[in-house]
């Protein structure tokens, strides 16, 4: 027995010495290089690939299957010219033996100079897509194609690979279609040992460009990669990629990224998942999940995100957006987010929001309802906004600095300087014409020029360069504030519309000043409706129509009892003393009310109305905006003492009942009061009713006398009449 075995173990060393002989002769004796036609024959007709071999063919057959090509491109049939795909070198062998039991055992893979050229033309095709099988060698591997039965029997393949090396690869795309392009140079790629089922160390970085925005990228990646082939499971553990990002986005400034977390892939469920997922852009911390679904069919996107509490204007800064300056220096210095994300390939929404603005507190969802026309939904209810602290800083404008023409008192003022009414475009047409927004906002409390609103209720759209406030409501106060407006910008020049409302409202909370008491109080009732057309504030001046009216209820002048004061001065006039005793400290006002009307920016006012105790008012008159004049007359009526019974002391001279003293304003509007004077119009006429009133019996008497001595008795009564009257205001 033991002869058979020894001499069995002799013939195995002689074959496999035969062996060795054989693929020492067909390495030395065949040189692949002289099949270079044959290989691109069988490339360009199994594959539809025009392969061009450039440089030299190595090969080895035993114990390893070695191959290396230098100079290689890679084209289709239809665009042989073309190549997409070029390379310096391609290294590799395969051990022979373990593929009999298909086991893939092979030493490092090295690519050297790796160049790709992908490109679409403008129907959407891609220079790459011709590549494939043709229709005979497709059919005749499908009749080869084992049964069922015989794949589940089938050994699963197990690979084992040294490493994986690129050096010096490039990436280059472009879509004929968009013009974008996207290109990653200096490509490195560098694995450990490739190995079912044991962690595949992989460190990758590349240079990274696009047009559409410009953005620049370079990026570093580690990880360890794992393969389940059998349940088709692919996961990254311990996923590091960070980097630099700059271009447009950023102002041409630049920001550091990193990533990190568990990349997952599950072929057989279309799922990939990032699990513990990190995130940091300059300031941002970002933490939370994200998984993608039904890769195969209609993606969905679902998962978690928290954004640390991190200061926004800061951060924008370090992206190259500088916010403009606020009333308040520390605002937006805290804000954090947290929510769930959903979303498809064409939706993104962020549902279960919380929201941290510095003070406020806010929760509901934002959503992109259309990646397309960005449409932008918003359902937000908050505790408080202030957003007096969000204004621009308090400071002098325009017209405070450079005073234009104001008049003399007497005349209106000339037309405006460019100081008065800017005519720079102020709004964004465009962006505001591609504006797809629906937005629901309800606040406990909504501070905004130092008022309080509360009860917030505000729905807001926008599409098709029609935008609306549908209705605002809020409590303001003890009353109510309710208004709607509309701006269309679909044609040539905006327009703009607008309704306000306001109920029971304490006008002295609206006037009061810091440290100021307010001159009147009362309950405001406004309604007002305006449009006007334009795109700058001298249009909006220009044009700008409409009505508005107000009346204040239970109005009151505070500390001031102006009655009693005007009554002492009526019963010095009189020459007597008051009997009854002073009365409340306070004036009320049996009268406060006015309207407007509004033509071209001119507001014409015919009925403003003051009534107090003994002494009422009357205007009437213009306010021209575009200019920013006014001419208004004001008349002034001394009444007395109207009390069912009056005090004797303070009643008015009957020759002064009914008398207005008359005052005109005319000029510019900032010259205030200081425009104001006595209607000398005006003032003749009083003086001429005081003559008649007082000599006017005296002067018809010699006046009839007069006439009789030189027309005789018998005048006629016309005559008397006629002269008469010419001593009658």
């Amino acid at each position: 027995m033991k002869s058979v075995g020894k001499i069995v173990g002799i013939l195995l060393l002689v074959l496999l010495l035969i062996v060795v002989g054989l693929g020492f002769a067909l390495t030395q004796l065949i040189d692949p290089n002289d099949y270079k036609g044959e290989i691109q024959d069988l490339a360009r007709e199994k594959a539809n690939i025009e392969l061009k071999l450039s440089g030299d063919i190595g090969w080895s057959l035993f114990p390893w299957l070695g191959l290396s090509l230098h100079q290689a491109s890679v084209a289709s049939t239809q665009t042989p010219d073309k190549p997409f795909a070029k390379l310096d070198m391609l290294g590799l062998s395969v051990r022979l033996l373990p593929l009999l039991s298909r086991e893939v055992q092979m030493s490092a893979i090295r690519v050297e100079g790796l160049n790709l050229t992908l490109e679409r033309n403008a129907q959407g095709k891609g220079n790459w897509e011709d590549i494939g099988p043709s229709a005979n060698s497709s059919n005749q591997s499908a009749s080869k194609e084992p049964t069922a039965s015989q794949d589940k029997t089938a050994q699963p393949l197990k690979i084992d690979i040294d490493s994986l090396i690129i050096n010096n690869g490039r990436l280059d795309y472009f879509d004929a279609q968009s013009g974008m392009r996207f290109s990653a140079e200096s490509l490195q790629l560098t694995t450990g040992s490739i190995r079912e089922g044991a962690a595949i160390p992989l460190k990758f970085s590349a240079f990274i460009s696009a047009n559409q925005p410009v953005l620049r990228v370079s990026t570093e990646l580690s990880a360890d990669f794992f393969i389940d082939s059998a349940n088709r499971h692919y996961r990254l553990d311990n996923l590091r990629a960070s980097g630099e990002l700059s271009g447009e986005p950023f102002s041409d400034k630049s920001a550091n990224f990193v990533a990190q977390g568990q990349l997952l892939f599950e072929q057989s469920a279309q799922l990939a998942k990032w699990n513990n997922l990190k995130l940091s852009l300059n300031q941002l911390r970002a933490s939370g999940e994200l998984s993608v679904g039904h890769l195969d069919k209609a993606p969905t996107i679902g998962g978690q995100l928290a954004l640390a509490e991190f200061d926004l204007g800061q951060f924008a800064a370090g992206l190259g957006t500088q916010l403009p300056p606020m009333a308040d220096a520390s605002a937006l210095k805290k804000f954090s987010l947290s929510g769930q994300i959903k979303g498809t390939k064409s939706s993104l929404a962020l549902e279960n929001l919380k929201i941290q603005l510095d003070d406020s507190q806010f929760s509901g969802q934002l959503s992109l309802a259309d990646f397309s026309k960005q449409a932008l939904r918003v359902q937000l209810a908050g505790d408080k906004l202030n957003l007096d602290r969000y204004l621009p800083p308090p400071e002098k404008t325009a017209a405070q600095t450079s005073k234009p023409d104001q008049g003399s008192g007497d005349t209106l003022p000339k037309s405006p300087t460019e100081a008065s009414w800017s005519d720079e475009p102020v709004l964004p047409l465009k962006t505001l014409r591609s504006l797809d927004l629906a937005l629901e906002l309800t606040l406990e409390q909504l501070t905004y020029q130092q008022m309080p609103l509360n009860k917030v209720q505000l729905k807001a759209n926008a599409a098709d360069g029609l935008l609306g406030l549908q209705s605002l409501k809020a409590a303001l106060y003890d009353g109510s504030l309710t208004a709607n407006a509309q701006l269309d910008v679909r044609g040539v020049q905006p327009l703009l519309a607008a309704s306000t409302k306001v109920v029971n409202v304490p006008i002295e909370r609206l006037l009061e000043k810091p440290g100021q008491k307010s001159p009147i109080s009362g309950a405001l009732e406004l309604n007002a409706d305006v449009q006007s057309r334009g795109n700058s504030q001298l249009a909006w001046v220009q044009g700008l129509n409409g009505k508005a009216n107000f009346v204040v209820k239970n109005g009151v002048l505070p500390d001031a009892n102006l009655e009693q004061q005007l009554c002492t001065g009526i019963a010095l006039l009189n020459r007597k003393t008051l009997s009854s005793e002073q009365r409340s400290q306070d004036t009320p006002f049996e009268q406060l009310s006015g309207s407007l009307n509004l033509v071209n920016g001119v507001a014409t006012n015919p009925d403003l109305a003051i009534r107090i105790p003994g002494l009422s008012l009357k205007g009437n008159g213009q306010v021209n905006l575009p200019v920013l004049g006014m001419d208004y007359r004001l008349g002034l009526l001394i009444e007395g003492d109207t009390q069912a019974d009056p005090d004797p002391a303070c009643t008015v001279n009957r020759r002064y009942v009914g008398m207005e003293l008359p005052v005109r304003c005319r000029g510019s509007l900032e010259l205030g009061a200081k425009a104001c004077r006595l209607d000398k119009d005006g003032v003749a006429q009083i003086a001429a009713r005081l003559i008649v009133d007082q000599y006017g019996e005296k002067i018809e008497s010699k006046l009839d006398k007069a006439i009789e001595k030189k027309l005789g008795t018998e005048a006629a009564p016309q005559i008397k009449d006629a002269l008469r009257g010419l001593f009658k205001p």
